[in-house]
Order: structure tokens, then sequence, then C-alpha cells
């Protein structure tokens, strides 16, 4: 536990510097460019290369390179090693480079496709290819910029990759503010902001790969690794990338709502997203190589401890987190993008749906917990079984909340079928006898729920109302929200000690 609360707060601090960059970053395009058809069609154009990275690289591609890389370092030694990240490299980067060619010259198919409603206003349509056009590119980038972290993670360097998005935010704001008022179209510097900052964080990449001796130099020579990572892929395509399979049909079908809903989902889901990176994609990231180590040496009882650490540390900073963004949705919008061409009534908006999806973070990062257990194992078909009918369930959902609930609905079937996937992901691992949770938990949990219930409480009485928090200044809604931010955190652990929780008993697990 120890290990993993250590690795977890690196890449966890690392990350939480991106989110709030992140954060400046979308104040800046929402003080900008608002939530009008231009931030509709860029946000759009941002998405589509980013759901492929998120999805090939980030999601399937990771999920079955480390186990096969970890294997062939525990089993194989270096040069093993260094010959699977040379044939993997070749076949990554032409696979990419197709797929780019195909994204930038066909850029108007593939909007027809992911923003379909955008075909009745040619305005948006035309502006949303364009710049389709211009980040597509960033998929080959950042790709590559994924498998040089997956083999950083690999070998427990966590920090660089979790440092990378950094330079995506600076690179944005910079366009934004200083670019963006000498092009006849002003948004389009955005699009030009992602690409450039995919040229910078790919070369940020390559001296740390130097220095490990894994640069990578690509051959046509086959490796049995590659086999193993392309049947170990498929399948992870659907098992561990449902949630953005999930937030793309959102956006599709926001696309057919009025002008602002794909923006409203667009600044709900980046503010979900900021527990969610810096929490559960950090400890994701941490305990996927683990538990592969474990798998590769049969150690089935530190396989089993890992994962019940990383559900206890899911579960204590989880259920806050989420109960939290719950009751503070509307005043984080206010707080962070109610300025210049952002509207009160997309505060309001952006608040509801972020309502919408904060009733799945815990889901969510249970998914990020869960899914790694059957890759770690090389156990594929379950994953994909439990993806299938979860994505079922949020396409079912999604048409029955859209009529009456427009976007807001679309966040809550999204969530929902967040808490399918981990539901059944839990229940398959059980029934495998691939985990069963450690002595502990009943008193756990009564803990959380007693320190919870404090939480919930001091937000409840403290907090303005929304209409204050629309009328303060922008220091004093900032002022607000970091004492209700860090008085819920102060007496929210301070219960938990106050109830009985051990942190050297717990790091000591």
């Amino acid at each position: 536990m120890r290990r993993l609360i250590k690795a977890t707060a690196t890449v966890g601090g690392m990350t939480m510097i991106s989110r709030i960059l992140g954060f400046v970053r979308d104040m800046v395009i929402a003080r900008y460019f608002g939530a009008g058809t231009g931030a509709d069609a860029f946000f759009v154009a941002f998405k589509i290369p980013n759901f492929f990275r998120r999805l090939f690289a980030e999601g399937a591609f990771s999920q079955a390179f480390v186990p096969v890389l970890v294997e062939a370092k525990e089993r194989r030694g270096f040069d093993a090693v260094k010959h699977l990240v040379d044939a993997i490299s070749f076949r990554l980067a032409g696979i990419l480079l197709v797929l780019t060619a195909f994204g930038v010259f066909g850029s108007s198919l593939w909007m027809m496709v992911f923003a379909p409603g955008f075909i009745d206003d040619p305005e948006k349509f035309n502006l949303a290819a364009d710049m389709l056009a211009i980040t597509f590119p960033y998929l080959l980038l950042i790709s590559l910029v994924a498998f040089s972290s997956a083999i950083m993670n690999s070998y427990n360097q966590f920090a660089v990759p979790a440092f990378t998005p950094v330079f995506l935010n600076l690179v944005m704001i910079i366009f934004a503010i200083w670019v963006s008022p000498l092009l006849d179209v002003p948004i389009m510097a955005l699009a030009w902001g992602v690409l450039v900052a995919g040229v910078v964080q790919l070369l940020f990449h390559l001296p740390f790969l130097y220095r490990l001796g894994l640069l990578p130099k690509p051959t046509l020579k086959s490796d049995p690794g590659v086999s193993e990572v392309k049947r170990l892929m498929i399948p992870a395509l659907f098992g561990v990338s449902v949630a953005q399979i999930n937030l793309l049909v959102d956006t599709i079908l926001a696309s057919f709502l009025v002008t602002g809903s794909v923006s409203w989902l667009y600044y709900s889901d980046r503010l979900m997203e900021f527990p969610l990176g810096v929490f559960g994609v950090a400890l994701a990231t941490v305990v996927l190589p683990g538990l592969a180590k474990s798998a590769a040496n049969e150690d089935w009882q530190g396989f089993q401890k890992d994962l019940d650490s990383a559900l206890r540390l899911v579960i204590i900073i989880g259920v806050p987190s989420m109960l939290g963004l719950l009751l503070l949705a509307e005043p984080l919008v206010v707080s962070l993008f109610y300025y210049g061409a952002f509207t009160a009534h997309d505060a309001h908006m952006a608040g509801l749906s972020l309502m919408g999806y904060s009733v799945g973070l815990l889901g969510f990062i249970l998914v990020k917990i869960l899914a790694p257990a059957f890759y770690a194992r090389k156990e594929m078909k379950t994953p994909v079984k439990v993806a299938i009918i979860a994505l079922v369930t949020n396409m079912v959902l999604n048409l029955l909340l859209i009529g009456p609930f427009a976007h807001v609905g679309l966040a809550v079937a999204t969530s929902i079928s967040a808490f399918v996937n981990a539901g059944l992901l839990y229940w398959y691992l059980r029934k495998q006898n691939a985990f069963a949770p450690l002595a502990g938990w009943s008193k756990l949990i009564a803990q959380v729920v007693t320190a919870t219930v404090v939480l919930v409480l001091f937000i409840v009485l403290i907090s303005p109302s929304n209409p204050q928090w629309l009328a303060f200044s922008g220091w004093e809604r900032v002022s607000w929200l970091l004492t209700l931010i860090f008085g819920s955190l102060v007496l929210y652990f301070g219960t938990l000690l106050a109830v009985g929780l051990n942190p050297k008993r717990l790091l000591a697990r």
C-alpha cells in the first residue's frame, strides 16, 4: 500500500498541475469564445482525435502492450524489451500514418459520422471540418507519446508521462490569447495550438527514452510480442474504452440539440475529469504494471493484495469526490467559466450536466481499476462482454432520457452505464476467483460513510446559493470555493481519523 500511495501521489501530483492548467485553458476558451457556434465546432474537432487517442493509444494499446512488455522485462531481459519496442513502433507508426491521412483528407466524412447534427448548419459544419483537418495529426503525435509513456510506466518512471499534458495546456493558452487575434477566424488558433502541442509533447519524451536505452529504431523484423499485443488489443478496444465511447455518443446526440449543448457537455466533462484524472487515472497507471508483474511471476497473493489496496483507496477518495462534485457542480462552473462570452445560462446548463456526470464518478474510477485486473492476466473476453452490455445500456438510456432531459439525460445515462460496467467487472472477478476482499472492509465502509455525512452537511450548510455565486466577483467565488474544498477535506479526513482509521495500518497493508 505504501508503494502504491507513493507512486499514485507522484502521478496524481503531476496530473493535478496539468489539470489546473487545463482549467486555466478552458477558462481562457470560455472567456474568448463562450459556448456558441465556434466553440461547439472546435470541441467536436478536438474530441474526435482525442477519442481515437484514448481508445487506441492510451486505452486498448496501453492495456495490451504493458503486460507483454513487463513479461518480456521480467522473463527475457533488456534485449528482448528493446527488440519488442522497435518492432511495435514500426507497426504502430504505420497504422497511425494511414489513419491520420484519412482523417486529414476525409475530415468532412468524419464530421458527418461524429456530428451529424451539424449538417443542417453549413457554417458550423464547414468550420468543424476545417479544424478537424488541422487537429487530426495530433492523433499520430500523441499516440506515439502514449507509446513512450507505456514504456516509461513499465519501468516505474511515472512522473514524465504524467507531466506531459502540461504542454498541451500551455500551448493552447498561448494560441488562444496571442495567436487568435491574428487570424481571420480567431477560433482556428485553437486547432493550430493542438497540432503544435502534439509536436512539443513528443519532443519532450525523446531524451527520457534515450536515457532508458529504449528510443525506438523502427524495424520490419517481427517479434513474438507483436502477435501477442495484437491478440490482446482488439478485445481491449471495447473493454477499457467504453466510457470514451459513451462520451462520444453523448457528443453525437448533443449535436442534434440546441447550440451550446456540445459545449455544456464539454465543460462539465472537463470538471468531472479532474478528480478522475488526478486520482482514478493516476491510480490505474500505477496499478497496471504492478498487477502485470504479479501475473507474470504467478504471484497471485501479491496480485490480490495490490488490487485490494487500490480498491480501498478508491472508496476513501472516490466517494467524497463524487458527492462533493455533485453538491458543488454549478458553483464550480460559475467560478471557473462564468466570464466574458460564457453566460449565466451557459453556467446553469453546464452545471446541470456536471451533476449528471458526477453521479457516475465512482463508477468511472472503479472501471479504471477493475479492468486492468483482467488485462494484467491477459483475460480479454470478460471485459469485452461487460463493455458491450454497458454500451448497450448507455445507448438505450440515452434514447429514453434525451427527450425529457436533453443534454443532462445524456450525462446521467453515461453515469449509470459506468456503474453497470464496474459492477459486472467486479462480479466476474469474484466469480473467477481472481479477487476476494481482504479483512476490514465493513469497518472501512462505515468509517467512510460517517466522514462523508460530515462533509455533505458542511457543504450544504455553508455554501452560498447559486444566485449568490453569480453575484460574487471572481475573487469572491474563488475564495468561497477554496474555503469549501479545503474545509471539506479537513473535516473529511479529520473525521476518518476520529472514527478510527489508522493511516499506519493502512500503509502497512
